[in-house]
């Protein structure tokens, strides 16, 4: 199993977070919702990208829709 990486949400561009999941690495992000810090589960298990919040777990068949649920959702670094 691969190294955890953990992350603040904005830490990391969408390229570097995308390229650490398709490395195989777990990724958790310390996000800002709904009034406390929560962590989000980002992975890849070869064929689907998983995103698991403390509300929902989001799959995305594409790398293309993960990215831009990363986008959406702030985990990224919007300048990177």
């Amino acid at each position: 199993m691969s190294e955890v990486l953990r992350i603040e949400a904005g830490e990391l561009s969408a390229d570097e977070i995308i390229d650490a999941l398709n490395d195989g690495r777990r990724i958790l992000v310390d996000v800002e919702l709904a009034g406390g810090r929560h962590e989000v589960v980002l992975r890849y298990d070869g064929e689907t990208y998983h995103c698991d919040t403390p509300t929902n777990l989001h799959r995305h068949a594409e790398e293309s829709e993960m990215r831009g649920c990363i986008d959406r959702m702030g985990y990224a670094d919007p300048d990177g």
